[in-house]
């Protein structure tokens, strides 16, 4: 019985491909596109806030790194 029920599965499978892609097109024809100025923008904005991230973490890293070099010098005296 399971390898019946293995075919039949398999057999069904182009049929639930070809259904999948049927959805796939009509959900993409439903889709809001941004508009090349809009993606520009927002684009703008990514690596703005990615360098700005970058500088926070990196004056971050150089203070703690400093506050635990002054730990382990204070306590290796």
């Amino acid at each position: 019985m399971e390898a019946n029920n293995l075919v039949q599965t398999a057999g069904r499978w182009p049929e639930q491909v070809k259904s999948y892609f049927e959805d796939l097109q009509s959900e993409m024809k439903r889709v809001t596109w941004p508009s090349a100025r809009q993606v520009r923008a927002t684009t703008l904005v990514v690596i703005s806030a990615v360098f700005a991230f970058a500088v926070y973490f990196q004056i971050v890293d150089l203070l703690v790194g400093r506050g635990v070099s002054k730990l382990f010098d204070a306590f290796s005296k």
